[in-house]
């Protein structure tokens, strides 16, 4: 049977996750991307106007099964995560015709991917967030796509479903734990432990995030439907960035920020894109709207021309991915192939 969204709701049994990540050169300016995962395709959107302007990446195109995070690449191409066949396929940065299966299913153990990000040696971080299995981030050549090693091991820092993944300004290595409610930090070299960066709070849910221009680390809380922003030095919460009083996020994906310095999320629950102010965090407008050229499951948003697809020492961004777990672990990607 095919999946629903209606299954990813109802079993929000642990937690419910999804995110977006925005890196890389894509080859044309003013687009935005997004992952829409009920129709296995990534539509294109103009930045201005968020009037939808065609499908960058057809429907399984690839074998493309549950497309999550997106990025570009230091070669120019387009990479999404296919979670529902472990797998991250490649498409051409110009056309969005499949290349090929840059990291082949389940390889290095790949199991229940996230949300990737190229780092400065130019190799691909992929989550992998399935707690029965992996709950590690893998590495793999950025050439050819072979797996490296588990760059953070299972476990590591007491990492329980790793979800969202990006490297700081400090040139350390960030991601969320999602059953932790936790951010931790890890050594940018070597995968180390550094600390627990900072607490989202019980229920929270951490999922996807990004370092903003100023620095300072924004992260969505799924659980919440809220966008917490943090210092990005000390990991201090500085406040509800997106405290939703107006109700109109459910279930956010990644913030992002757009070429207009504005924060872009898209909201499953609504199958729409938001636009908040990037400076106080209000509710702007409904930026692309519920179902706009076919757009079902609203998940990773990648901006084409807001992207650096190696991350500088001073500069971070990041894209999307999604899934869900029921009791200690156990992924819904079961139930949708069944």
């Amino acid at each position: 049977m095919k999946r629903s969204l209606n299954s990813l709701q109802v079993s929000l049994a642990l937690t419910t996750l999804l995110g977006l990540n925005l890196v890389g050169l894509p080859a044309e300016a003013s687009t935005l991307f997004v992952g829409s995962f009920e129709n296995d395709a990534v539509l294109r959107y103009d930045t201005e106007t968020g009037e939808f302007i065609d499908t960058f990446v057809n429907s399984g195109s690839g074998g493309l099964d549950g497309p999550v995070a997106l990025t570009f690449g230091p070669d120019d191409n387009f990479y999404v995560i296919s979670i529902l066949t472990d797998s991250v396929l490649r498409y051409d940065g110009q056309t969005g015709e499949f290349i090929d299966s840059f990291v082949s299913s389940g390889s290095g153990g790949l199991d229940s991917p996230q949300d990737l990000t190229f780092g400065s040696d130019g190799n691909l971080y992929v989550s992998s967030t399935s707690t029965a299995t992996s709950n590690s981030v893998l590495r793999y050549d950025g050439q050819t796509g072979q797996f490296i090693d588990a760059f953070v091991p299972p476990g590591s820092g007491g990492v329980l479903a790793p979800f969202g993944v990006r490297f700081g300004p400090d040139d350390n290595f960030y991601l969320s734990s999602t059953l932790t409610n936790s951010i931790l930090r890890y050594d940018g070299q070597t995968g180390e432990f550094i600390d627990t960066f900072a607490f989202a709070g019980e229920g929270a849910l951490p999922g996807a995030l990004t370092f903003g221009l100023d620095n300072n680390l924004y992260v969505a809380n799924f659980g919440t439907s809220t966008i917490n922003r943090y210092d990005g030095e000390t990991g201090a919460l500085i406040d509800v960035f997106v405290d939703n009083i107006g109700g109109e996020l459910n279930g956010p994906v990644q913030p992002v920020f757009g070429p207009d310095g504005n924060l872009y999320v898209s909201s499953l629950n609504t199958n729409n894109v938001l636009r908040y102010n990037g400076k106080t965090g209000d509710f702007i407008d409904e930026f692309i709207p519920a179902g706009s050229g076919g757009l079902n499951g609203a998940g990773w948003l990648v901006f084409a021309e807001d992207s650096a697809s190696v991350p500088e020492s001073s500069a971070g961004l990041s894209l999307l991915a999604f899934t869900a777990f029921v009791g200690a672990g156990t992924v819904l990607k079961r139930q949708f192939r069944s």
